[in-house]
């Protein structure tokens, strides 16, 4: 039996529902084991639509970067709750020097702010993250899907199939 590569997802309370949903289901549809991984094994959480409920699988204490083949940081409240939590930003950190493929969504670029990763980076993000993305340093490119060296970068729901297809692309 092969172990399926495994998929590090990143989620706090209130993410965007869809942004969880259509781009795990993707990942699962292609072979990729999906984790979600939160502050503590077990946990609840809600989707800031009430469309899902998520588990946490593993505890960010108990994550290993080099155990996952892509980072995956869904959208909506989530980044800005995880990121006021140091171990997130330290796993970001971790994941990054790896040089193995990051995507955000939405407000997911928060938590790549937080570890000061952006600068002279391409990017995208929701529209008022975009601003705070420039602030420090980014190159921010209004788009459907920015993808720049090992980063995949959207903005919105409307943007997921772009977003699924350019992380599928990249992990192929």
């Amino acid at each position: 039996m092969t172990m399926k590569p495994k998929i590090a997802c990143l989620l706090g309370e209130d993410f965007e529902d869809s942004e969880l949903e259509l781009p795990r289901d993707r990942l699962i549809g292609a072979g990729f084991d999906v984790e979600v991984i939160g502050a503590r094994a077990g946990a609840e959480l809600r989707g800031k639509r009430g469309e899902v409920t998520e588990r946490v699988e593993k505890s960010i204490d108990s994550a290993n970067p080099e155990d996952y083949a892509a980072l995956f940081i869904p959208g909506g409240y989530s980044p800005d709750h995880i990121r006021a939590d140091r171990r997130f930003v330290d796993f970001v950190l971790r994941f990054e020097a790896l040089k193995r493929p990051v995507a955000a969504i939405c407000h997911g670029p928060q938590l790549l702010i937080t570890a000061g990763l952006v600068r002279g980076r391409r990017l995208t993000a929701w529209t008022t993250i975009q601003d705070d993305l420039r602030q420090v340093g980014a190159n921010v490119q209004d788009a459907p899907v920015v993808v720049d060296g090992n980063w995949i970068t959207s903005r919105q729901p409307s943007d997921l199939p772009a977003f699924s297809e350019a992380l599928l692309s990249t992990l192929r």
